[in-house]
């Protein structure tokens, strides 16, 4: 009896995989190099838009993983859409806004994980998918390009390698430095 309350407490205390795995993501996708060498737009849709791309890399090994994993993926999601909101709120849009853009912003999501799929399978350019979304709003170089999706190729294999137990720990599998995935 007190070992089925031990794990009733331990399990209120600790979040939900899904939430820890999210934040892993948020994480990975807040490292500086990102808006420095990498020329992401160190704003508020292109900070959104790396989170997109690395939730993207582990909903796509999730899916890979299989039925097992749905439940990861759901929770992830949740996390995801539930910080989004919150952040929406913070800046002071209402209950009707944060409706109108979270549907915008669920599109959008659906939309890169389905551009980044194809792009990582060989069906489409990884940099044509890259410039379009993650680069949609400035002018980058060719390199810099090359270099975020020699980045992307290895943040997609590293979370491919990861077993479901990782992932449920919160670890993405991605590289702590993104500089080790072809820059300088």
């Amino acid at each position: 009896m007190l070992e089925f309350l031990r794990r009733r407490i331990r399990a209120r205390r600790e979040p939900p995989a899904g939430r820890k795995l999210y934040f892993a993501v948020l994480a990975q996708s807040r490292l500086p190099a990102f808006y420095g060498s990498f020329a992401v737009p160190d704003t508020v849709p292109g900070r959104f838009e790396m989170v997109l791309l690395h939730a993207a890399l582990v909903f796509r090994r999730l899916r890979l993983i299989g039925a097992e994993a749905q439940r990861l993926s759901d929770e992830m999601f949740d996390a995801m859409t539930a910080d989004l909101d919150r952040s929406m709120r913070e800046v002071g849009i209402g209950d009707q806004g944060v409706s109108k853009r979270m549907k915008l912003m669920a599109g959008s999501f659906y939309g890169r994980a389905q551009a980044y799929e194809q792009a990582l399978s060989g069906a489409e350019s990884l940099d044509d998918a890259l410039r379009r979304n993650l680069y949609g709003t400035v002018a980058v170089g060719d390199d810099v390009v090359a270099r975020m999706a020699a980045y992307v190729r290895a943040a997609a294999a590293g979370a491919d390698a990861q077993s479901f137990a990782d992932l449920r720990e919160g670890r993405p599998g991605f590289s702590s430095t993104p500089y080790r995935a072809g820059t300088q």
